[in-house]
């Protein structure tokens, strides 16, 4: 059985399962696309999964693809730790620009749902992360954009380490919040 926890924004659900552990050691439901789709509201087709691997305080986002490539994203964490933003870019929602921020790791099992119109970010707090995501569309890069993750707009409070982040170029360049066209 999977839990569907509605999260502050609307539209972000955090997606807890539940898990059987033993001395073998554990089985878990990660996904299971009826009550999934009875928790989202509509009929979700994922096209395509994705399987990253970053260091102890990789930053990798904001980010997000402009319509009609637009990605909703179901995330999960298969090892380590990861603290997961999502930024909503929908100007017609009430939580338009408000950000929720959750730790996702291989120990707690959660996964985040991301629906079209967000960006997507996550800060590796462990000493690796592996996180595996599946997505509605495929990836355009015409259609990519990438917010700063330290827009002061935004003001995401992302945990302290005792490291710099590390940052790719893209990154690095990324436009502020207030230049974002979804």
């Amino acid at each position: 059985m999977i839990h569907f926890r509605k999260l502050e924004i609307p539209d972000l659900l955090l997606i807890e399962p539940q898990v059987f552990e033993d001395e073998r050691g554990f089985f878990f439901e990660s996904y299971n696309q009826k009550d999934f789709e009875n928790a989202v509201g509509k009929n979700i087709t994922f096209v395509q999964d994705n399987h990253s691997k970053s260091s102890h305080g990789v930053l990798r986002g904001l980010h997000y693809q402009k319509k009609p490539f637009a990605q909703a994203k179901l995330v999960r964490v298969l090892s380590g730790e990861v603290f997961d933003v999502a930024v909503d870019l929908r100007k017609n929602s009430l939580s338009y620009g408000q950000w929720l921020g959750v730790s996702l790791s291989a120990e707690n099992k959660k996964q985040l749902w991301i629906p079209e119109g967000f960006a997507h970010g996550f800060l590796v707090t462990s000493k690796e992360a592996e996180l595996c995501y599946k997505t509605t569309n495929f990836y355009s890069p015409e259609y990519e954009k990438c917010i700063i993750y330290n827009d002061e707009v935004l003001n995401i409070r992302w945990p302290k380490l005792e490291c710099n982040f590390l940052l790719n170029n893209k990154d690095l360049s990324a436009k502020k919040f207030s230049e974002s066209e979804f």
